[in-house]
């Protein structure tokens, strides 16, 4: 995209989300009717069916839908199995996946009562001190998938390393994710979130590891195969933690956010089918940083703070919570960039945890996402901790 040569001159990983033309979805009209004898459903496919190219299954919008009617995830996940678009063990995983959010959904709403506010004392692989709920949390999702019985190696952005889980009966997928980001947020109660994404087995790391075992080189090198493209990804999401608990899903087929409804603990699909509208107002830089950017990366932002041909410019927001600034760019539109700087020369978001899962939603919701010189999906992390130079962009004005 031509915009990206514009603040970009740099062969590090640089990512430039931008919506392409896309328009949002409408809720279906909801209209009460009278009882009616239902069909008994078809049944599912079993692990290991076709996977169907068409889109993903929604709902049949042409019958009329009492205003009683809702979708939770379970159901939704049980009809993409039905079309054969995911598999049941995949299924599993994502169920996992939303139940730890739960969780740390809730541990979020408590935190200040029970005393989960503050540092934990230790720091991460990046270096940064971890929050009390960064290690809560990691501990929470790697429970969470261990008990699913379908993941062979799970990476997280608070460990040191992959890990292969002895637990797993079948499936074997690899799941990255970030537990908490955003994590200074905890402390204030802002907006946070968790990221995941999810990759397919490979045959050649299909290694059981006992409890007292150490790793040999080929299970290192097995270990090491979660470094993969953001182009292998089967599935990615998030879950935002905010005024609302929202859990933004795509399996490749466009982007549906589920909201949580806390009187049942369920996610109810709220957002069927997210596009990026066509044009956004806001862009979102840490603009602290703004002395420690290059000159084209200046140029670029102060031209979006003159007024466009409507006499408005851009309007400036930022959360600090990657979550939260996509989640608002797949529903508002707008810009959002976390640059390299003199500091930090290659970038300060996860290629593998991040900026790759955040990549596949923005693609599949109708937008890009580039270093500027190529896809963002392309680039092959060369190791867990890999940064990445992070530009969230649309078309300039």
């Amino acid at each position: 995209m031509a915009e990206a040569i514009l603040i970009s001159s740099s062969s590090s990983s640089r990512i430039l989300f931008s919506n392409t033309t896309a328009s949002f979805s409408r809720l279906p009209t909801f209209h009460s009717h009278s009882p009616r004898r239902l069909r008994p459903p078809a049944p599912l496919q079993r692990s290991g069916a076709s996977v169907a190219t068409g889109p993903a299954v929604t709902e049949d919008k042409t019958q009329p839908k009492s205003a009683f009617q809702i979708q939770n995830l379970t159901t939704w996940l049980l009809m993409q199995e039905q079309a054969g678009h995911i598999d049941a063990e995949l299924v599993i995983v994502l169920s996992s996946i939303s139940l730890a959010c739960k969780q740390i959904a809730s541990l979020l709403r408590t935190s200040s009562i029970v005393k989960l506010t503050g540092t934990q004392g230790t720091v991460n692989v990046q270096g940064e001190d971890q929050k009390k709920l960064d290690v809560i949390s990691n501990e929470v999702f790697c429970n969470c998938l261990r008990s699913s019985g379908r993941t062979g190696i799970i990476a997280s952005e608070e460990e040191d390393e992959p890990v292969a889980v002895e637990e797993t009966y079948s499936g074997n997928y690899i799941v990255v994710f970030d537990p908490i980001d955003g994590s200074a947020n905890i402390d204030p109660s802002l907006t946070t979130g968790s990221i995941f994404g999810i990759y397919g087995p490979d045959k050649q790391c299909l290694i059981d590891i006992e409890d007292d075992s150490t790793l040999d080189q080929d299970k290192e090198k097995c270990i090491i195969s979660v470094c993969q493209p953001g182009t292998n990804l089967l599935a990615a999401g998030y879950c935002l933690y905010s005024s609302a608990t929202v859990f933004s899903l795509s399996i490749g087929r466009g982007v549906f956010g589920f909201t949580l409804d806390p009187a049942y603990g369920e996610f109810v699909l709220t957002h069927d089918n997210i596009r990026i509208p066509k044009s956004g107002k806001i862009y979102s830089f840490n603009e602290g940083n703004y002395d420690l950017w290059d000159d084209k990366l200046k140029s670029y932002l102060d031209h979006l703070r003159q007024p466009s041909e409507n006499g408005k410019p851009y309007s400036g927001r930022y959360l600090g919570c990657l979550v939260g600034e996509i989640h608002r760019m797949l529903l508002c539109g707008g810009i959002y960039g976390n640059p390299k700087n003199k500091k930090s020369k290659s970038g300060n978001l996860r290629l593998l945890y991040e900026c790759a899962p955040m990549s596949y939603l923005v693609e599949q919701a109708g937008g890009k996402a580039t270093d500027g010189h190529r896809r963002i999906l392309e680039i092959n992390p060369e190791q867990v901790d890999s940064p990445a130079d992070a530009h969230f962009h649309r078309k300039p004005r």
